[in-house]
């Protein structure tokens, strides 16, 4: 139930751009192409089983634990903190 001048369903709409938006973000994160044999940052041999798992994969799990841990999602919108929500 929306409230005010928002559209039934207003909500839902909301939470679902932020799912698809995220989704598509991750999506575009994803390696492509033929995967590496040696990590592209440190050098180390990827093991067969993980070229296997990841396709198109650039860097061995250490490498890539420590780029994904430096990498935070900020997005230019807030959608979990509408004005209607701070205002209840």
């Amino acid at each position: 139930m929306a409230g005010g001048w928002a559209k039934d369903g207003a909500v839902q709409d909301q939470i679902d751009a932020s799912v698809a938006e995220a989704v598509k973000h991750a999506r575009s994160q994803m390696a492509r192409g033929e995967s590496l044999a040696e990590c592209e940052t440190c050098g180390v041999s990827i093991p067969p089983a993980r070229r296997t798992a990841v396709p198109g994969v650039r860097r061995c799990v250490a490498c890539q634990e420590a780029e994904d841990s430096d990498q935070r999602h900020t997005g230019p919108i807030n959608r979990r903190g509408s004005k209607d929500s701070q205002l209840r």
